[in-house]
């Protein structure tokens, strides 16, 4: 992959590694990142999952067990060395390091399904349990060596006991003697060489058997080292020196031990380098919001909603808004011409593209929304920036020259052109022709590219050519502020006039300058400024009439609720109703036996038919379970109360139709042809052609429509 050192200073691609750096545990991960580069799309992929899957394990609950650790670089080095004995901190790190890859080793292998690439990248390192277990072995969990590492160590130290205990005593009893002579300092001891003496007065020095081991400052002290305890010392400092042989030996043995697995130990360091590398670029994600997009084989970049990192994050830091870019390169429209004022964000979204597309190809997530789609090409050339050469001696333009003619040298399909204003630095119409010259050479290699300028013919061009296509930055006319938007489809002006006029320039030397140029370039960049005013507002209006669409859904949506609201309703009617028909019928029958009876019929006839009703309803009754009846009952009420509901609300829409009809007999006062008006909640203003009915028909200059006029508003 080409890429040169030129087109990463241009495109701050160093800034992007400084970032990332902090978010290191180990200086040696920390070169890894410093020598990060741009790579080949066959490496890189798996790079860009496995940050992303480490990135994913910030949000969920399989947290992945990394921590900071300390390298073992050293210690591989020295068990090369033959009958080399490792320090006991060695171990230490030996053993840390091998519990962390075997926690991550058990993580991965349990998570799997989550962290695929991440557990494929562990699946050659072996776990074993062995090393911590050796290490464990002989030290405890402070560190020190254990007294049962050797059988001979726990004997040394057994005696090491007894003679200490034996040194206290013999010296105890001695500072007891002499206490009672008046020989000995108020202090009675101290210590020098970490034994304990007697503080002797000087005068009595020769009173005290044993050996003098100095004195005070003044003299006064003179520190004895007691007969009694002599030879117990000695023997002491001959059994710590059996301690320390004996330890020698014991690290010795575990050295050896620690060579057979030096293959597993140097797997399990350039693993953690590897880990600590990916999870510095998942940390600086997070920091960025950043995303793995859709990636393709194709030469090709769909970015949606994408910022420059390094903006992002300035931004972020001072609590500011950075507008997001939106824009596409593919086999349709390899080169888009950016234009506009200076000032308006050109040359800060050429180097979005190019920083993102070299931050894909270096394993690093970018901060776009998630269905931008990124392809791989094999070279990015740039030229941004002012390149004059003091030391060469170069003006600005013949070292732009110097740098189009190395990428005329390596321009192909496969190559990403950033050229910021293209065709500058010599006479605007020679350099203007040139310029189109080198558009239609990248145009006939079929390289890809994005480029700025100010020049009208290569603007022109651009309109000529089949997979071209102009953009602007949006800048609001009025106030003449940059708005930082990218507009793709739309020529851009450089409002050259309107800022002089905004800066002060007197009138009457803006009026020489406009009669010195041709007219019809004065027109042209009026019709420009023109129509991006217009295609400002009706992007605006767009925006108004989607988000009324997407009103229009949810409204769909709401209303299909309603409608199966009012089947589920309707459902209940038809039981009520059922309900009483039955209890009618009931009702019904009854009046017939009271005439009956009124008409002289026997009562012992009425009852047997009646029992006989009485048996059928309790038949009925008992295929009705409990808890049918507690929902029929439940129903009931409900539906009652929907009742209840439903005459209010026919009540209230009453109600609001006779307003509703008030409101439109007076707005029909004023509402007539030519009368201008806007729609409720937007602020772009139209005028009434004409009205039918409850239908009135907008003209907003470039486009009609009707809308209902209980929807507009007099201006």
């Amino acid at each position: 992959m080409q890429i040169s050192e030129d087109t990463l200073k241009e495109l701050e691609f160093q800034k992007i590694i400084e970032e990332i750096i902090p978010f290191c545990y180990s200086d040696k991960s920390r070169n890894l990142v410093a020598q990060l580069k741009p790579l080949k799309k066959e490496k890189i992929k798996e790079d860009l999952n496995c940050v992303n899957e480490y990135l994913g394990s910030f949000s969920n609950e399989n947290y992945i067990p990394f921590r900071e650790y300390d390298d073992i670089e050293m210690e591989l080095k020295m068990l090369l060395i033959e009958n080399f004995t490792l320090e006991a901190k060695s171990f230490h790190k030996i053993r840390d390091l091998s519990q962390l890859v075997n926690s991550l080793i058990i993580h991965f292998e349990k998570f799997k399904d989550y962290f695929p690439t991440l557990h494929k990248n562990l699946s050659h390192i072996e776990y074993t349990k062995e090393i911590v277990l050796m290490v464990n072995k002989i030290f405890n969990r402070f560190g020190e060596i254990k007294n049962d590492a050797s059988v001979t160590l726990q004997n040394i130290r057994e005696h090491i006991q007894i003679v200490k205990k034996n040194i206290q005593e013999n010296f105890a009893q001695t500072v007891s003697h002499f206490t009672q002579t008046g020989i000995l300092d108020e202090i009675r001891e101290s210590v020098i060489d970490d034994q304990r003496v007697l503080a002797v007065k000087s005068s009595f020095k020769k009173s005290v058997k044993g050996r003098v081991l100095g004195f005070s400052k003044t003299g006064s002290i003179c520190f004895i080292l007691p007969e009694s305890v002599i030879q117990p010392n000695i023997r002491l400092l001959e059994l710590l020196n059996k301690e320390k042989n004996e330890i020698q030996k014991i690290l010795f043995n575990l050295t050896q031990q620690m060579v057979e697995f030096y293959p597993l130990l140097e797997k399990y360091q350039h693993y953690v380098y590897k880990l600590d590398f990916i999870q510095a670029k998942a940390r600086y994600a997070e920091a960025l919001d950043a995303v793995l997009p859709e990636i393709t084989d194709q030469a090709e970049i769909n970015l949606i909603n994408a910022y420059h990192p390094i903006l992002f994050l300035t931004n972020k830091t001072d609590k500011k808004t950075t507008i997001p870019q939106t824009l596409t390169l593919d086999k349709d429209i390899r080169i888009i011409c950016i234009s506009g004022p200076n000032a308006g964000g050109k040359s800060i979204t050429l180097k979005t593209v190019g920083l993102l597309q070299l931050m894909i190809q270096s394993g690093i997530l970018i901060p776009v929304h998630p269905k931008s789609k990124v392809g791989f090409f094999n070279k990015i050339l740039t030229d941004i920036g002012d390149n004059q050469s003091i030391e060469n001696q170069l003006s600005t333009y013949s070292s732009r020259l110097r740098k189009m003619q190395q990428i005329i040298k390596h321009a192909d399909s496969q190559t990403l052109l950033l050229i910021d204003e293209f065709g500058t630095g010599s006479d605007p119409e020679l350099g203007g022709a040139l310029a189109e010259a080198f558009l239609e050479y990248f145009y006939h290699k079929k390289s890809y590219g994005i480029i700025t300028t100010h020049y009208t013919n290569i603007k022109l061009k651009i309109e000529e050519l089949n997979h071209t296509k102009n953009a602007s930055m949006l800048f609001n006319e009025k106030t003449l502020q940059p708005i930082y938007k990218l507009e793709i489809g739309q020529v851009g002006s450089s409002f050259t006039f309107e800022v002089a006029e905004k800066n002060k320039i007197p009138q009457e030397i803006i009026q020489v300058a406009k009669q010195k140029i041709e007219k019809d370039k004065v027109n042209l960049d009026k019709t420009i400024v023109r129509l991006q005013q217009e295609k400002y507002q009706v992007e605006k209006l767009k925006g108004d009439l989607n988000k009324q669409m997407d009103d229009s859904e949810e409204k769909k949506k709401q209303l299909s609720d309603t409608i199966n609201n009012y089947k589920q309703k309707l459902i209940n009617f038809q039981k009520l109703y059922d309900e009483e028909t039955k209890l009618n019928q009931l009702g019904q029958k009854f009046e017939k036996y009271i005439e009956s009876y009124s008409n002289g019929k026997k009562k012992r006839d009425i009852i047997k038919d009646f029992a006989k009703i009485l048996e059928q309803e309790k038949y009925k009754k008992t295929q009705v379970t409990e808890v049918e009846k507690i929902q029929t009952k439940k129903q009931r009420t409900k539906v009652k109360t929907e009742l209840k509901k439903q005459e209010i609300k026919k009540q209230l829409e009453e109600t609001k139709a006779e307003e509703i009809r008030t409101t439109a007999d007076k707005a029909k006062k004023w509402m007539k042809e030519g009368k201008r008006v806007r729609i409720k909640g937007s602020s772009s203003v139209a005028t009434i052609d004409k009205i039918e009915g409850e239908t009135a028909f907008l003209n907003y200059g470039l486009f009609t429509t009707k809308i209902s006029v209980y929807e507009i508003e007099k201006v």
